[in-house]
């Protein structure tokens, strides 16, 4: 059985996470439910856990998962180094810097990566290479990515992920198009157009348990594995 912690366990990802891995999934053992400090949820019951704020409650766990924010994560990783744990991350939105300490973090423990769990999506990311190199030059490319309102990040790391991988293949810059309205879990449109035909390829997110069941999925493949920086392309190989 894999001992588990969360970050974040109150937000809308963590508390799907936890109530999937507690309810339905007999791998795990739920060893931390960890928010910050000075959330009013601080020592309140969940699941057979008391809520904390203190990372020093990884030394409980095997595998941390994270999807909180850049400043939190920048911390967690501090802690997942200190206690060697091995970490699920699809925190979006991190800088440059942020990255890096990823990077430097995956060197002294097991990293998954991704800013997306979605099976389907990481489906998209290994396609659009041969898609865009068959459509070839005079297909323009643009992608507009749709979000609920109170999401920070602004293109989501799924569309930077998009425009990155297609800038490679195409050797030019991607544009993308941001939408924060309402309650919108996660629709992201990639538009190939040529001069007499439009190609439109589109992924929906239903709810939020496609990405929290990609974490669980990501927190069992990354258990015990050695360290190093992966990504849901691994995991799902």
């Amino acid at each position: 059985m894999i001992k588990l912690g969360i970050a974040g366990v109150c937000g809308r990802m963590g508390r799907r996470i936890f109530e999937l891995a507690y309810h339905d999934d007999r791998d795990f053992e739920l060893m931390l439910a960890l928010e910050k400090k000075g959330t009013s949820m601080i020592g309140r019951e969940m699941g057979k856990i008391k809520i904390s704020s203190s990372l020093d409650g990884l030394f409980l766990v095997d595998v941390f998962v994270d999807f909180t924010a850049p400043e939190a994560t920048e911390t967690n990783l501090d802690f997942v180094a200190r206690y060697k744990k091995a970490l699920v991350l699809g925190t979006t939105g991190l800088s440059d810097a942020q990255i890096k300490k990823v990077e430097e973090v995956s060197k002294v423990v097991p990293v998954v990566f991704s800013p997306n769990m979605s099976v389907g999506v990481n489906v998209l990311f290994s396609l659009l290479p041969e898609i865009a190199a068959q459509l070839g030059a005079d297909y323009n490319i643009e992608i507009v990515e749709a979000h609920h309102k109170v999401k920070k990040d602004a293109p989501s790391g799924t569309a930077r992920q998009f425009a990155n991988i297609l800038k490679e293949t195409t050797k030019r810059e991607i544009p993308v198009h941001s939408v924060r309205l309402g309650d919108i879990v996660g629709d992201h449109t990639i538009i190939f157009c040529g001069n007499s035909e439009r190609i439109e390829i589109k992924h929906q997110a239903h709810s939020r348990d496609l990405f929290a069941l990609g974490a669980l999925k990501a927190a069992k493949w990354v258990f015990a594995k050695p360290a190093g920086l992966y990504s849901m392309q691994d995991v799902l190989k």
